[in-house]
């Protein structure tokens, strides 16, 4: 239905803008378009973390009010289950899903492997609390991700590309390249605006111009690659792309009228 509703944006004229806000943050963008040219060489392998604490942790099960019925528990805790939320991958960590997909041109993976758990008490959550992720493009180009909330731990949201001249890096010292030897040849040095209003400010500029930005595809591939993550983690198979993309699995809860 998302690629439907695309392919009738595009034939409306309409502006779409996703929740991908990194691709308007300047020192991400000044070097994905670096890399994007070819200043690294063909993309071999990249290499993305989101680790982080909980977001939502789910409370004792104590603390339940007498009476709440479990639709009404689930939505007032919905970060802890999948049909509500995704899970932390899909519904945090697909930023860093959404780089991997930039840095390889936002071509859609052959398939993708992952492993994945659950460390710490859900409390009667059905979310994973880490998975990695091993994503295979048609050229043998490889994508790696790995995704954590769980206290305690070293926390961590950054980006490796790995050329065949380079390396890109989104780091705790900003974007760089540096050539096969490790020596930085470039680096960010440009306006730092924040990205959420610079997300607006474009998006706005394009409907008053007529040009209108229209993020659709891009948000499906990059949303599509974590969803088959997510599903190759929890199942312990091999997802390929065409089963993503055509899978009738559904989440919800089926509706009881009795």
């Amino acid at each position: 239905s998302v690629y439907e509703s695309v392919a009738m944006s595009k034939e409306k004229n309409l502006a779409v803008l996703a929740g991908f806000c990194w691709r308007y943050d300047f020192q991400k963008k000044g070097l994905l378009e670096r890399v994007l040219e070819g200043e690294i060489g063909d993309v071999r392998a990249v290499y993305g973390t989101y680790l982080t604490a909980p977001v939502k942790p789910m409370p004792p099960a104590s603390t339940r009010p007498a009476g709440m019925p479990d639709l009404e528990w689930m939505v007032h805790n919905w970060y802890n289950f999948t049909w509500l939320s995704g899970d932390g991958l899909v519904e945090q960590a697909c930023h860093t899903v959404d780089w991997v997909a930039w840095a390889l041109g936002d071509r859609p993976p052959v398939s993708c492997t992952a492993v994945g758990g659950r460390q710490i008490p859900a409390e009667g959550g059905n979310i994973f609390d880490h998975i990695e992720i091993n994503y295979v493009w048609d050229n043998d180009a490889r994508g790696f991700l790995a995704q954590r909330q769980i206290p305690g731990c070293y926390n961590e949201n950054l980006l490796t590309i790995l050329g065949t001249k380079g390396t890109g890096k989104i780091g705790k010292r900003g974007s760089t390249i540096s050539d096969l030897k490790g020596n930085i040849t470039w680096k960010y040095e440009g306006p730092k605006p924040n990205m959420y209003q610079q997300e607006h400010d474009e998006f706005f500029a394009s409907i008053r111009s007529g040009k209108f930005i229209n993020d659709g595809d891009r948000m499906i591939n990059s949303t599509m690659m974590a969803l088959m993550g997510r599903t190759a983690g929890y199942t312990g198979r091999e997802v390929t792309w065409e089963e993503a993309k055509n899978s009738e699995v559904a989440l919800v809860p089926e509706i009881n009228n009795g």
